[in-house]
């Protein structure tokens, strides 16, 4: 018998200042059977720092990564269909890369793993021709501080200010800071 996704739910109020991004969403995440809390909780993140201010160019949503090797972990798609943002959270190659490249207009990866910096070496050089590709890695530690906070149902709050994501729900708070080794030029 195959294992189902086990279901969270999240009520996550964003005060994004660097973007000027402010909300309130419901959030309703499938986690996989092979994925851990830490990863779950890197697409949370992944959606507060990349949730449209409004849904007018359409929504960003959580993807099927994880049963679909064609989708990424997050998506935004327009109202056509057209794919816009194309979000993936690990390490994934760069074969996968350039073809998300392809098909979207911004593609964004977070990496969260503490062998980042190897994994980005090997493939830096290969994206060269991915001029809308944003790389991302948030510190291993932070990473598993922000797994610590993960409950089948959340209340997060999430503000960002200066570069600095501050997260915190009834259980505790975490402070990341994402580093940047790759931006879009």
């Amino acid at each position: 018998m195959a294992l189902k996704a086990t279901i969270f739910k999240a009520n996550l109020q964003l005060s994004d200042m660097d973007r000027g991004v402010y909300g309130e969403h419901a959030l309703t995440i499938a986690r996989h059977p092979s994925e851990n809390d830490e990863r779950m909780m890197l697409r949370v993140l992944a959606f507060a720092l990349n949730v449209p201010a409004d849904d007018h160019k359409g929504r960003l949503e959580f993807a099927k990564s994880l049963w679909d090797t064609d989708e990424p972990d997050l998506w935004q798609l327009d109202l056509t269909g057209q794919l816009l943002h194309w979000i993936d959270v690990g390490q994934p190659d760069d074969r996968r890369l350039m073809k998300a490249h392809g098909r979207a207009d911004r593609v964004s990866v977070y990496s969260a793993n503490s062998s980042t910096p190897i994994w980005w070496s090997g493939i830096e050089n290969k994206l060269t021709r991915a001029p809308r590709l944003a790389v991302w890695q948030i510190d291993a530690e932070q990473s598993q501080a922000l797994a610590a906070l993960a409950e089948r149902s959340m209340q997060l709050q999430v503000s960002v200010q200066d570069g600095t994501v501050y997260l915190s729900t009834e259980k505790g708070s975490v402070e990341i800071t994402p580093k940047a080794l790759k931006l879009p030029s």
